[in-house]
């Protein structure tokens, strides 16, 4: 296959923590290791240095408060725009339709190279929750359904995210392309498991379950502490791990307190080594992602990779693909509903163990095989633009 230089600019890399920092992350490692060559552009954080196999170019930003919760980087800078055009792209792959998608087109104006934009994200929610007045949410779907629509081709990771992306106004094509996950197929080693058992007292009989992701109450994290609650009271062994930081951490504690399950969940905070997180994932017999709010959840991937089916919503994204009580569980947005399941699941773990060797068979997804998918479709556009 042809090798090729390809741009990948978002607004949030790491340090941050969030799925599209860790696509692109996936991204960029995967063209560098079978394809070509990887150049991430994101704005730059105090005290962070870069060692990856790829070049990473970071530019000025500033921190514009918690309730953005992101960096905002500066594009304009015309010693960026030179540097960037020098790196002589094939094609720039845009992930954010806000600072990166700018920077993007200023640098096509100058290189003339095709640009890919996939939408991750259901901004209207994060404009919503995030601006305060009406007038500052309107000019901002203006303005990134300006910048999605000055793509040469768009992009979204699940049927869900191209609906969504056309009840903002989107009326152009667009392709889906799911994301992966970088976990090997399989668990952690029994050893590993015995240990993280051991070290959290797990019973053989209790049901463990897991959430992995930001600690934000719009991840529909009320719902999960009200279900565990209906589990309790009909009587259910369990113990529930919150792995993640965020705003609402101190909020969503002091919940699970009023609701007298303290003694039945635990709050890791954020795990970045990703072989300690596949030990997690690899012990839980469920995970609980009830979120409506993401478009893909790469988390799906990453716990049926470790052999752990999801519970998800009915109609969510991220129960798309998913057949219920063959590799997951779908429910609908219930407490009760969802208590009622997990009690169930309570007194039959042996059945959730083979959903979740489905899950493995059937959800699981690489990032080698997403990646090599849309680097063909690199080629086929670069092809047609010729």
């Amino acid at each position: 296959m042809k090798k090729l230089t390809i741009g990948l600019f978002n607004d949030s890399f790491p340090p941050t923590v969030d799925g599209v920092a860790n696509t692109v992350l996936n991204y960029a490692k995967v063209i560098e290791e079978r394809f070509g060559k990887s150049i991430v552009a994101t704005p730059k954080y105090p005290k962070v240095s870069d060692y990856y196999p790829f070049k990473v170019i970071r530019y000025p930003s500033a921190f514009v408060g918690k309730r953005i919760g992101y960096r905002m980087g500066y594009p304009f800078n015309p010693k960026l725009i030179t540097k960037l055009v020098k790196e002589d792209f094939d094609l720039i792959h845009v992930h954010s339709p806000f600072v990166s998608m700018v920077l993007a087109r200023v640098v096509r104006k100058y290189a003339k190279v095709p640009i890919v934009f996939t939408y991750h994200t259901k901004f209207d929610i994060d404009i919503q929750k995030r601006l305060a007045t009406k007038t500052l949410r309107k000019a901002s779907v203006k303005f990134i359904m300006s910048n999605i629509n000055a793509s040469d081709e768009v992009w979204v990771v699940s049927n869900g995210a191209g609906e969504n992306l056309k009840s903002l106004g989107y009326t152009g094509d667009y392709r889906v392309m799911s994301n992966g996950t970088d976990f090997i197929k399989g668990k952690s080693s029994s050893q590993q498991i015995q240990s993280f058992s051991k070290k959290y007292n797990l019973l053989d009989d209790e049901l463990m379950m897991l959430f992995v992701g930001r600690m934000m109450w719009y991840k529909n994290i009320k719902l999960i502490v009200d279900a565990l609650s209906v589990a309790k009271r009909k009587g259910a062994k369990f113990k529930m791990f919150f792995v993640g930081e965020g705003a609402d951490r101190t909020e969503i504690m002091d919940y699970v307190k009023k609701m007298g399950l303290d003694e039945h969940c635990i709050f890791t905070g954020l795990i970045m080594d990703r072989e300690e997180l596949r030990v997690f994932y690899s012990r839980a017999e469920l995970f609980l992602f009830p979120s409506t709010y993401d478009t893909n959840g790469i988390v799906v991937r990453e716990a049926a990779a470790c052999e752990c089916p999801a519970l998800l919503i009915e109609n969510s994204c991220a129960a798309e693909g998913i057949v219920n009580g063959f590799t997951g569980l779908i429910v609908k947005e219930d407490a009760v509903a969802i208590g009622n399941v997990i009690h169930e699941t309570s007194l039959d773990l042996s059945h959730i163990r083979a959903i979740g060797v489905n899950a493995s068979e059937h959800v699981y997804f690489s990032w080698s095989d997403a990646v090599e998918k849309a680097y063909e479709r690199y080629v086929e556009l670069l092809e047609r633009k010729k």
